[in-house]
């Protein structure tokens, strides 16, 4: 199993940037496909995007060309770069890691094995 850790979630508006990270522990990144996943109030949990250790990343359409996933197996810590934020951005943001290569498009939450506790992004008007 991989700990995760989310940091770098916050209030911002529309229009904003956040940076978030994702540290992990018990486990190489390196040897995982990472995604990050959000839920939002009163909605189910999403994919919103995922990169495998070849560096290939696959994203929701909805963010599409707004955030960018990317990974440092150095710091074995993956990111999500989100700009031009808006407010149905807002959600529970959460890290998650799947053992091995993969290079779908989309992922469910049963298809990941390991998840981080989330943090909260609130996109304001």
């Amino acid at each position: 199993q991989v700990q995760l850790v989310e940091t770098g979630g916050g209030l911002v508006q529309a229009g904003g940037s956040l940076r978030l990270s994702c540290a992990a522990s018990g486990r190489a990144l390196s040897t995982c496909t990472m995604a990050w996943f959000r839920q939002a109030p009163g909605k189910e949990r999403e994919f919103v995007a995922a990169i495998n250790f070849s560096g290939i990343t696959n994203y929701a359409d909805s963010v599409k060309g707004r955030f960018t996933i990317s990974r440092d197996n150095a710091k074995n810590s993956v990111y999500l770069q989100m700009n031009s934020l808006e407010p149905e951005d807002t959600a529970v943001y959460y890290c998650a890691a799947k053992v091995g290569y993969y290079s779908r498009t989309y992922y469910t939450g049963s298809d990941m094995d390991s998840w981080g506790k989330g943090t909260l992004v609130t996109v304001s008007t």
